[in-house]
C-alpha cells in the first residue's frame, strides 16, 4: 500500500483490528441499534465488511486516501470518504470505529459535544475505555457528560489483536444518548464548569470542595451530598452520573439566589 499524503501507519496511529471475536462483538453491538452508521477510521475494512452485512446505510471514513480508493472498489455498496475523524460531522444514528489511540480524547470530546447520534461503539485504549465507563472511579469528562450520556464497558481486546501490535490492550466502549436528560441542556455549560471546578478543587473534604466549586456555604454542600446519598469522605471520582445530577440542581438553585 503506497504511503498516504498524511503519513505512514505510525504517523496516523493506525493499529488495524484483526481480532475476529472483537469484530463480531462490535458488529453485534451495532446490530442492537437502528438507523444509519458512520464508521471512523475504516483502515483496511475488516470492520467495514462486517458492518456492511447489516444492510443499513453505512458511511466509512479514513484519512488514508489509498485505503479509501481500495475500499471503494471492494465495497461498492458502502459510501467511503477520505476524511479526518476530528473534523467530519457525526451526523449518523450510530457512530462506530477503532479510534487511533493518540486521538481518543479529542474525538471523544467532539463526539460528546456535537451531532445528533444516538449510540456509539468505540474501540479505544483499555484504560481509556475503563475510565470512561467509570470502572474504578469516574473521570471528569465522564462526569461532565453523564447527565446526557450513558457509558458502558463491553470488553477487553488483547494487544496482539491489532496489526501492528500496540503496547497496550484495547477496550470496547459503548455510549448511548439518554432518552431523557438528567439535567436540562440549557444548563450544560454551567454544569460542566461546576464539575471541572470540583475535580480540580482542593479541600479537606468533598463538602468543602463542592462548596467551593458551586460557591455556596458548606451546609448547602453537605445537604446536597446527603440528598444524593454521597458520603463526604468520598472523592469527586466516586460519584455516579445520577448522583451528580442530584447534587447539581440543589446547588445551582442556591447559586442563582446568591
Amino acid at each position: 500500500m503506497p504511503r498516504s499524503l498524511h503519513g505512514g501507519r505510525h504517523e496516523l496511529g493506525q493499529n488495524f483490528l484483526t481480532h475476529r471475536p472483537t469484530l463480531s462483538r462490535i458488529t453485534a453491538l451495532v446490530r442492537r441499534t437502528s438507523g444509519s452508521i458512520l464508521e471512523l477510521g475504516a483502515g483496511d475494512g475488516a470492520l467495514t465488511r462486517s458492518l456492511a452485512e447489516l444492510g443499513r446505510p453505512l458511511t466509512a471514513i479514513d484519512i488514508d486516501e489509498h485505503r479509501v480508493a481500495r475500499l471503494r472498489r471492494v465495497l461498492p455498496g458502502v459510501r467511503v470518504e477520505p476524511a479526518d475523524a476530528t473534523r467530519y460531522p457525526f451526523d449518523a444514528d450510530v457512530v462506530v470505529g477503532n479510534i487511533p489511540f493518540h486521538l481518543t480524547t479529542p474525538i471523544l470530546r467532539r463526539l460528546l459535544a456535537t451531532g445528533s447520534w444516538g449510540h456509539a461503539v468505540l474501540l479505544t485504549q483499555w484504560e481509556v475505555a475503563r475510565k470512561r465507563a467509570g470502572v474504578g472511579g469516574s473521570t471528569m469528562m465522564t462526569a461532565q457528560s453523564a447527565p446526557w450520556f450513558d457509558f458502558e464497558l463491553q470488553g477487553r481486546v488483547p494487544s496482539w489483536g491489532f496489526s501492528p501490535q500496540p503496547s497496550v490492550d484495547g477496550g470496547v466502549l459503548t455510549i448511548s444518548r439518554r432518552s431523557t436528560a438528567l439535567i436540562p441542556r440549557s444548563e450544560r455549560r454551567a454544569y460542566e464548569a461546576f464539575v471541572r471546578a470540583a475535580f480540580t478543587g482542593r479541600g479537606s473534604s468533598l463538602a468543602v470542595v463542592i462548596a467551593g466549586a458551586a460557591r455556596v456555604d458548606i451546609d448547602a454542600a453537605r445537604q446536597a451530598l446527603a440528598h444524593a446519598g454521597v458520603s463526604t469522605r468520598s472523592l469527586p471520582r466516586d460519584l455516579q452520573g445520577e448522583q451528580w445530577s442530584i447534587v447539581w440542581p440543589h446547588l445551582s438553585r442556591k447559586t442563582t439566589r446568591r
